[in-house]
């Protein structure tokens, strides 16, 4: 029988932390361990931790901050499992998710899986909001959703399984604040492991609570694309251009409507689009209309992280930044 070790970072998240135990408390199939990193939290979660020690086979562990990916590793290290499987903090985990995975393993060699992630019906209008903009095929392309790629899948790390061996080979995660699940995923793939999406292995993901947040989240993750292409030469790919294209095509469509208001035309067809494709989805006029804004947000953030990166990286050849590195959690 195939054994899980469950790897959750955390930091200065107690009331995440308890919900997400909670739900891993009504696996259909619990053989597991669950491995907790407090990664140098000032408000810790050992109360939260202490409250399943009799129902979750559960350890605590505590380290100097150093963010998620190098947190993982540490966590990793003490695993004993065939499989380490890690989630974010902020995510709750549906109940039959290790059934779900174990079947794919048993009916499949994986070296590497992942799986997508959806919204909560209790979570926030503008948590529905950023799930929609980060999972529609309007603005990702449905990957972050369920839909397969052309290209080989690239687990993230919110949801993500590798076998002791991946481990052993790779190291684990590098020292990137954002983009080291992609970094992982890509040197994984590299060593000769296979990855897969388990569609049906979704986690419900909170995400921010503000779109403030979101923005810095995502901002961040266009840096990390570039910071990625220094690293992984082959991973920068046409569609990553995107969202800095609709960036900078927005800027210049603003500029030209301070001569004609039809310049702004294309905005209202986005508008219409997502605000109905959000209405199919989520059936609530007021998340369709703050997944307007979410969408856009999304858009606009990524694209600027990614043009500022690729001209300060690319264009003038400086060293790997961050731009809000002390903000990560936040």
């Amino acid at each position: 029988m195939l054994f899980f070790s469950v790897v959750i970072p955390v930091y200065n998240r107690p009331y995440e932390i308890d919900e997400l135990l909670e739900s891993l408390t009504k696996q259909t199939f619990s053989v597991f361990e669950i491995i907790v990193v407090e990664d140098g939290s000032q408000r810790t979660c050992r109360d939260e931790v202490n409250k399943y020690i009799e129902s979750l086979n559960i350890q605590y562990l505590v380290k100097d901050n150093s963010g998620p990916g190098l947190s993982r590793n540490y966590g990793a290290k003490y695993a004993k499992g065939d499989y380490i499987v890690f989630f974010d903090s902020d995510c709750i985990i549906p109940e039959k998710y290790f059934e779900v995975v174990l079947n794919e393993l048993k009916s499949e060699k994986i070296d590497a899986y992942g799986g997508p992630d959806m919204a909560h019906n209790n979570f926030t209008p503008i948590q529905k909001a950023i799930s929609y903009s980060m999972t529609s095929t309007l603005t990702t392309g449905g990957i972050r959703g369920g839909k397969e790629r052309v290209d080989k899948f690239h687990p993230r790390s919110f949801n993500m399984g590798f076998s002791q061996e991946v481990f052993r080979h790779t190291g684990g995660f590098s020292e990137m604040r954002f983009g080291e699940d992609v970094d992982m995923s890509l040197r994984i793939i590299k060593a000769g492991f296979n990855t897969k999406l388990i569609s049906q292995a979704a986690v419900y993901h909170k995400r921010r609570t503000n779109f403030k947040q979101f923005f810095k989240q995502v901002y961040n993750s266009g840096i990390a694309r570039i910071n990625l292409y220094k690293r992984h030469p082959k991973s920068l790919k046409l569609v990553h251009f995107l969202p800095a294209i609709f960036f900078e095509g927005s800027i210049v469509l603003i500029l030209l409507s301070l001569f004609s208001l039809w310049f702004l035309s294309p905005f209202l067809v986005l508008i219409l689009l997502f605000f109905i494709d959000a209405l199919r989805k989520t059936k609530s006029i007021k998340i369709s209309f703050l997944s307007v804004i979410a969408s856009f947000i999304q858009l606009w953030a990524y694209g600027s992280g990614f043009s500022v990166a690729f001209y300060k990286r690319i264009l003038l050849k400086k060293g790997e930044f961050k731009a809000f590195a002390n903000s990560f959690y936040q």
